[in-house]
């Protein structure tokens, strides 16, 4: 029984990894994050530092200091060409991994994707004018098809152009011959002139005839049917658990869960996220408790599983020294949400007694932590940090220096350990033959 689930499990984390828009996708966003840190420290920045009107604390507002605000167009200019705009690095990027996939690595492939993108968007925007007048503007581009609200039409646009162009270019129908004699550049454009033209005018017309048919563009029906149910789904808390709840499943058979599932949640949560910046830059409270910095911080601190907890159950309360060991070794990589030592090395893959605690650490942690932050104690998080920053400091610049939310973090290390605690114990009971 045991085989077949581990089996199962396998066969389905292979297929979801082996994806190759899954991988195109995870890929994309993997690459993006110096440019989503940037934008993120750019907006922590602009808050916590440079500004003279935020409602929490800014070192701009004390005495003397007031001149830092002069330094606030720099950091804005820099937030809004990252946090506004990697949208569009999504669309080029996916394009990339996509048409390396098929063994196109033209350097037209995202060019193309990127235009057939702009055909399915509107670009022109209604603005109020100070007489009350209603003005349409025209060849312009919203920001709402630039930053994260725009990852999921960028995703079907960006595979859906690249498919149409690798299979035009690939049928050899429609390439244009030339001599010998003209330079390779110019022939290679040749031949891949009427592909790329074909697929940015399919693509138009896939998203025109679209329009026609259910009356929607594409961008708001995916916004309506796909990101609004999806988006209600991960940022409700029963089901944020339960995806998280699966990636500790499948860590439990040796599957990085974590980056098979990535792609499922990532858009989602970046986007609750860039949503909450968006507030806070504009003066107005967040309201997305969970998002991608909730996740680093109550979900896979100190690692998948929270085994910062399992480290601290292990020195005080083991008596076996392999565990020891090993949890000593994992100290280092552990301050930097870095497992792999503990999940592998002790270990808890497989592990039918460290399995339990593993799968209910982030359960409890993260319920914990978005109760604390309901009542008011922690407050929801605004800035992007990378994943690999260390306990408290992590959730110290998530909220611009919120002090109760990094409390609320390190008691979430304490209920990991108060959940590890009894299963320590019952392993020192166990022989070490029956752990494999």
């Amino acid at each position: 029984m045991k085989d077949k689930i581990t089996n199962g499990m396998l066969a389905f984390a292979d297929a979801l990894s082996s994806n190759k828009y899954m991988s195109a996708i995870k890929n994309s966003f993997t690459t993006l994050l110096p440019v989503i840190i940037a934008g993120a420290f750019c907006t922590l920045i602009l808050n916590v530092v440079l500004s003279t009107t935020t409602t929490g604390i800014s070192l701009a507002k004390i005495e003397g200091f007031a001149w830092l605000a002069n330094l606030a167009p720099i950091f804005s200019a820099a937030n809004y060409a990252t946090l506004q705009f990697f949208g569009i690095g999504l669309v080029i990027l996916i394009a990339i991994e996509l048409g390396h996939h098929y063994g196109h690595d033209e350097h037209i492939v995202p060019i193309v994707a990127l235009s057939a993108y702009v055909t399915l968007i509107t670009t022109s925007v209604m603005v109020n004018t100070p007489a009350g007048e209603v003005l349409k503007v025209a060849d312009v581009i919203a920001k709402q098809f630039t930053n994260a609200q725009s990852l999921f039409l960028g995703m079907v646009a960006s595979i859906l152009a690249t498919e149409i162009y690798v299979r035009l270019v690939d049928s050899g129908k429609l390439s244009i011959s030339m001599p010998e004699t003209v330079p390779y550049n110019v022939a290679k454009s040749f031949s891949i002139l009427f592909p790329a033209v074909l697929t940015i005018i399919i693509v138009s017309s896939i998203g025109y005839v679209f329009t026609l048919l259910t009356g929607y563009t594409m961008y708001d029906a995916i916004a309506k049917w796909i990101q609004g149910p999806l988006t209600g789904i991960l940022t409700g808390l029963p089901g944020y658990l339960f995806l998280f709840f699966m990636t500790t499943v499948l860590w439990i058979f040796g599957i990085h869960g974590t980056q098979v599932l990535k792609p499922v949640y990532e858009a989602t949560l970046l986007l609750a996220l860039a949503q909450n910046s968006d507030a806070v830059t504009a003066g107005m409270a967040p309201t997305n408790i969970l998002n991608t910095s909730f996740q680093s911080s109550f979900s896979t601190i100190t690692g998948a599983g929270i085994t910062g907890g399992l480290i601290i159950a292990i020195l005080l309360f083991s008596k076996r020294d392999d565990y020891k060991t090993i949890a000593k070794l994992s100290i280092a990589p552990g301050l930097f949400n870095i497992n792999e030592t503990m999940t592998f090395g002790l270990p808890i893959v497989l592990n039918p007694v460290l399995a339990i605690p593993f799968m209910l650490a982030p359960i409890a942690s993260a319920s914990f932590a978005y109760f604390m932050t309901k009542i008011g104690f922690a407050v929801v998080m605004s800035y992007n940090v990378p994943w690999t920053t260390p306990l408290g400091l992590q959730a110290f610049l998530a909220t611009g220096g919120h002090l109760g939310t990094v409390l609320v973090q390190l008691m979430s290390i304490v209920i990991s350990f108060l959940i590890y605690t009894p299963f320590v114990l019952i392993s020192n009971r166990l022989p070490v033959k029956n752990e494999g």
